[in-house]
């Protein structure tokens, strides 16, 4: 088996796919429109997705619904990084929301930090060197 994707809803998907590309530098791979079923579905990746074994990021935008309830189940999806105090400040720079800033979690010594994209995501980014596996 293979994580294929992660499918998120959001608000506002050129503004999603925005944030995704520019401000996170992932690849817009595919968009699919299906206005029979009102709804619109933009896959970003990095290094190709699928094609070469990465797994995917699926933004679905139901026509007419700019936000939802998060809720209190959904956790984070994690990026690995080699910097994450440069990652923070190129996320910063690009109008993108730190929201724990760089530094060792607790209790362990893998550098992390936060940020959160447009919907409310949380985003967790971990610098692999520092990584405990």
């Amino acid at each position: 088996m293979q994580l294929l994707h992660t499918m998120l809803r959001v608000g506002d998907l050129q503004r999603s796919i925005d944030f995704y590309t520019k401000t996170i530098g992932m690849d817009l791979l595919r968009t699919t429109e299906r206005p029979e079923q009102k709804y619109t579905l933009a896959f970003v990746a990095f290094k190709g997705g699928n094609r070469n074994g990465e797994a995917e990021l699926e933004l679905t935008y139901n026509h007419g619904v700019s936000d939802y309830d998060l809720g209190t189940a959904y956790g984070h999806i994690a990026l690995g990084v080699d910097d994450v105090a440069e990652t923070c400040e190129r996320i910063r720079a690009a109008g993108g929301n730190v929201t724990r800033e760089p530094g060792p979690v607790k209790g362990g010594n893998t550098v992390i930090a936060f940020v959160e994209d447009p919907d409310g995501y949380k985003v967790e980014l971990i610098e692999t060197a520092s990584r405990e596996i």
